[in-house]
Parts: C-alpha cells; structure tokens; sequence
C-alpha cells in the first residue's frame, strides 16, 4: 500500500495536478506511511521537473504546477507531524522574496522550488516586499536565512537595505542573507556584505546549503 501511495505523490507532481497531489497526501497521512518518506518522495519528484525545466524539456508554468502541487502536499503532511518533527524534516528555514519595487518572480519561483526540493522549509513573501517585511517575518518564522531577489538594477540597492537594516537592529549574525536576480553578481553581494550569491537556482541552493548544512 505504501509503495502504491509513494507512486501517487510523485506522480502527481510529475503531471503537476495539485487536485491528485493532495489526495495522495491524505491518503498518506491516512495508512500511516512515513512523513519523511512521503517528502523524499515528493521531493525526488520535484527534483526531476527542476531537471527537465533545466534541459528545456517543459516550460515556467508546469515548474510552478509542479512547485504549487508539491506544496499543498507537503503543507498537508506537515499538518500530521509534530512541529519538533517538522523541524528535523528540513535543512532549515528560508524566506525569499522580491524587493520593493520589483514585480518580477519567476525566477523567484524557480529558485523557491529548487530549495523546496533540496529540503529546505520555504517562506514565500512574494514581489515588491519592503525590507521591514522581510525582517518581520523572519522573526517570525524563526528563519536561518533571507533570501532577496531582484530583476532591476535600480531596486538592487533594497538588497543593501536589507543586510544594513539587520546590521541596524542587530540583528545581522541571526540570520544568513543570499542575494540573486538578473543583474546582481558576486561582486555586489561581496560589497553590500551578503552571506551569499546566486548566479542560478541550482547554485542558489548549492550556496544555501553550504551556508546552513555545512
């Protein structure tokens, strides 16, 4: 029965019907198999569509099917662990987001899915988020790291403000701070003083986990 309810959740993410991915979840949850069985499983699945969005096999939206579907999942198995539990499923917490001013997500969404994928609990605070909000809910969720994306060259200064204003509130050694997007390189996030860079989703993650596994 298990092996039938594991073949569920990946195939569900695989034809990115969220409808299918949540009624494997339930009935995951229902016959009792495995939390963190079901998420490696949910997790190879998603693993395998980054991979075929990467050779130019499918396109953007079946990615963020595929992401929203894993999601739902996910939320509901979560829903059947104890937060203890929940903790110990994930490399960590991260919350990504937008920069204020900058309305463009995908690659956001690619990265977020990738970082799902890799293990990591993922907080979504969407596009044109304020560096407040950003530092609010990190305190909130208790996260490891802040993720800050930008497409624009001229909201890249919001990615300083954010490691400033966490210097500001003292609370720069609390949280980890990656940056990415179109025009950010190395050499930016060195001198605005981020933790991190990511060129792409796969090194995003690769950089993710350097910072908080290793």
């Amino acid at each position: 029965m298990s092996q039938d309810v594991l073949a569920s959740l990946r195939n569900a993410i695989l034809t990115y019907d969220e409808d299918a991915a949540k009624a494997a979840a339930e009935q995951a949850v229902k016959t009792k198999v495995d939390p963190m069985t079901a998420i490696r499983s949910l997790s190879g699945a998603i693993s395998e569509v980054g991979e075929r969005f990467h050779r130019q096999e499918i396109f953007l939206p079946h990615v963020v099917m595929a992401a929203d579907a894993m999601q739902a999942a996910v939320d509901i198995i979560h829903q059947s662990m104890s937060s203890e539990e929940v903790s110990k499923s994930t490399l960590g917490t991260i919350v990504v987001g937008t920069v204020e001013g900058d309305l463009h997500d995908i690659g956001k969404n690619i990265v977020m899915m990738m970082l799902v994928s890799a293990g990591f609990e993922v907080v979504d605070l969407g596009r044109d988020v304020k560096v407040d909000d950003f530092i609010r809910r990190a305190n909130e969720v208790k996260a490891d790291m802040i993720a800050v994306s930008c497409l624009m060259t001229t909201t890249m200064p919001y990615q300083r403000e954010v490691v400033e204003e966490l210097k500001r509130l003292n609370l720069r050694d609390k949280f980890k701070v990656i940056i990415g997007g179109g025009p950010v390189t190395q050499g930016w996030a060195d001198a605005i003083g981020a933790d991190g860079y990511g060129e792409d989703a796969y090194a995003a993650v690769d950089v993710a986990k350097r910072l908080l596994v290793t």
